[in-house]
């Protein structure tokens, strides 16, 4: 039978003609996502339902004719899924031009480390026209100009001489003296806020209605312009704090400025922050390095660690300068803390004397519900439908992209990962979080097809 054949050319018509009816379904599909995505945030509810996909699959391979496997099948509906998803515009991340705008031309950034950086490369990303950029660190200064379009500028009066909004961006130590010094030098009508850890001190010192304190909670415990994103602050809470003089027009400023950057404003009493920073955050960083300077002392025992307590002290050791500044300025609210933490080693440590069982087992009941509340809070998900799957990876190129891969393919949508190293012979281990005990089954399912050990 030849191309021409009348047979053929009829095969074909007939294949576009289905082409042209799957097209039009698609279409309408996407229609209806849409309005069920109306309606669900119209009810507050979470848009996408991993167990609903899951069955969903199931119940389309369940009912499937055939010629098409169970495979092929699979693969295009869960592209359709990922795609009718990637279509709808409130499904995908924020562009520059669907955030709310930053509501200023004129930015100077005081201090270029990872905070002030990103800051900058932030609103660049936001429309900000220009980024002014001074650092007593000539050399970091130098780094953060070549990260984004900002411009270089030889002192503080320099940089904020006309700018509308000021963000000092330096370590809590000087952050009182350089606030002063901006105000000083920046226009009547200008804004000024600063990203600190700790707000009681500022408040305290500075009471000029065109200042703002902040504090996004961003970063990590690397630090420099090298490691600066514009992306660090998307999702992210960010802190502010206004003191009894701050003028309600600059607290809007600095409100809509941090919202064009990505991330969630939430206005707090300075020592309501500090409080709970102290608990959070503070506390956190003192007992890594606690940790970690005990077993250091012990012999053989780091040499021992498994994941726990490389994952228990990630941010022993953090920026020994900045972490300095932090402990003193909020020492009074963390010794707190740490004696509440005392208190409850001391409990916990007659209780393991005593032999008592009920303690014990009372102890773990309530840092598991603390910790569900953390987790439902953190992903937006009842902690009962979060599902953890254990997937042992050997040290390897490539192994991390085919299972994502293979979950992408079937809409598996990860909510969280960690990656456990244990050694190059065994390689190590991945830890995914999924929503759903379907989800979490098809996964392991999916995954052991493909060879990999999932637990």
């Amino acid at each position: 039978m030849s191309d021409t054949s009348p047979e053929l050319a009829a095969l074909r018509a007939e294949i576009a003609a289905v082409d042209r009816s799957v097209l039009d379904a698609l279409n309408r599909r996407l229609e209806l996502v849409s309005q069920v995505r109306a309606h669900k945030d119209a009810t507050s509810v979470r848009f996408v339902d991993a167990e609903r996909e899951a069955t969903l699959l199931r119940d389309l391979a369940a009912a499937n004719p055939g010629p098409l496997s169970e495979r092929g099948l699979t693969a295009i509906f869960s592209a359709i899924l990922d795609v009718m998803k990637q279509e709808l515009p409130a499904e995908r991340p924020p562009t520059a031009g669907e955030r709310p705008g930053a509501g200023i031309e004129k930015l100077a950034v005081i201090g270029t480390g990872l905070v002030g950086t990103s800051v900058g490369l932030a609103a660049v990303r936001a429309g900000v026209g220009a980024v002014a950029a001074y650092d007593a660190d000539a050399t970091r200064l130098a780094q953060a100009v070549g990260r984004g379009k900002f411009h270089s500028r030889g002192s503080i009066r320099d940089a904020v001489h006309d700018a509308e909004l000021v963000v000092v961006a330096v370590p809590v130590g000087t952050a009182a003296s350089a606030v002063g010094e901006v105000l000083a030098a920046a226009p009547p009508e200008a804004t000024v806020t600063d990203v600190s850890s700790t707000k009681r001190s500022l408040v305290e010192a500075i009471d000029d209605p065109r200042f703002v304190p902040g504090h996004p909670v961003a970063g990590g415990e690397t630090s420099g312009p090298d490691r600066a994103a514009a992306e660090l602050f998307d999702g992210a809470t960010w802190f502010l704090t206004p003191h009894a003089e701050s003028g309600p027009g600059h607290v809007d400023a600095v409100e809509q400025f941090v919202a064009a950057l990505g991330a969630r404003p939430a206005r707090r009493d300075a020592r309501e922050h500090d409080r709970l920073l102290a608990l959070t955050s503070h506390l956190p960083h003192a007992l890594a390095n606690a940790l970690m300077r005990i077993a250091a002392a012990e012999p053989g025992a780091l040499e021992s660690a498994g994941a726990s307590f490389r994952e228990m002290t990630r941010v022993a050791g953090a920026n020994g300068a900045v972490w300095t500044d932090i402990f003193l300025e909020n020492g009074d609210l963390i010794a707190r803390a740490v004696a509440a933490l005392r208190d409850e080693l001391a409990s916990a440590e007659q209780a393991l004397a005593d032999g008592d069982r009920a303690f014990v087992e009372r102890s773990i009941a309530d840092a598991q519900r603390g910790r569900n509340e953390l987790l439902s809070h953190a992903y937006q998900t009842e902690a009962a439908q979060l599902h953890r799957i254990r997937i042992r990876v050997p040290d390897r190129p490539g192994v991390l992209a085919r299972i994502t891969q293979i979950l992408g393919a079937a809409s598996v949508n990860i909510e969280d990962f960690e990656l456990r190293h244990v050694s190059p012979e065994y390689g190590g281990v991945l830890v995914i979080l999924v929503a759903g005990a379907e989800t979490a089954e098809l996964a392991r399912t999916l995954l052991r097809h493909e060879g990999y050990a999932a637990a």
